[in-house]
């Protein structure tokens, strides 16, 4: 038996239009077909209260990577902002994209090209990156196993993995559980979607949820909001 490490399952992709990577592991696109940065601007950024909750050491963490894009718009969105010190953001993935897959993705969003191009140059497709602005932290491997035991909080999450009727996995009562202990007290969650069963399991959790409107065709999105106790 090979003392080597497993290695880590990677994102298995097909394009639609060219465009859009489609996962082939959860038949379920990365970004929306309608502007998929308005969507990110529309439900994690607006649905955190950011840019107007920034501040020194601000701390993002998100449930699945993917192609990078909604780090890039809240990095976009900290520059733009006036921030000159470092963003922290951790993105916890299980199947990480090629770069050469990443790089193809991210060119249908022109408007965050040069912040692309900065984090692109020097991405090897996991672990840590410390840029000026920026020091981000993607940590590989079932999020069921490598969140509960993180040592951080983070001021607000992106709640963004794959359909929960697709991906159910990243949406169980356990893992919300650990996204809410590891939360700063005010601190916020967003995601796309407003499954009864995920509203409740942030709840549970200790947050206090709101269903509000979503981007384009989705009627509704979910904002959280973990109380001081």
């Amino acid at each position: 038996m090979s003392d080597q490490p497993l290695k880590q399952p990677k994102a298995q992709l097909s394009w639609r239009e060219d465009v859009i990577p489609v996962s082939e592991q959860f038949d379920d696109p990365y970004f929306s077909i309608h502007n998929g940065l308005a969507e990110t601007e529309h439900v994690f950024l607006a649905g955190n209260d950011l840019p107007a909750r920034f501040q020194d050491g601000f701390h993002v963490a998100e449930l699945g990577f993917g192609t990078g894009l909604n780090m890039l718009a809240v990095w976009k969105a900290w520059e733009q902002s006036g921030q000159t010190s470092p963003l922290r953001f951790t993105s916890f993935e299980a199947f990480p994209m090629e770069v050469a897959e990443m790089t193809r993705a991210l060119e249908a969003f022109p408007e965050v090209a040069p912040w692309a191009a900065r984090f692109l140059a020097q991405w090897q497709g996991g672990g840590a990156l410390h840029l000026d602005t920026l020091h981000l932290d993607v940590v590989i491997g079932d999020a069921r196993e490598t969140l509960p035991v993180w040592a951080a909080q983070a001021d607000a999450w992106f709640l963004d993995g794959f359909s929960p009727a697709k991906n159910p996995e990243l949406w169980g009562e356990d893992l919300l559980l650990a996204v809410a202990e590891h939360t700063v007290e005010g601190g916020t969650a967003a995601t796309y979607t407003a499954a009864g069963f995920v509203r409740r399991g942030l709840e549970n959790a200790g947050f206090t949820v709101e269903r509000t409107p979503g981007y384009g065709r989705k009627r509704h999105m979910t904002r959280a909001t973990k109380e001081a106790k």
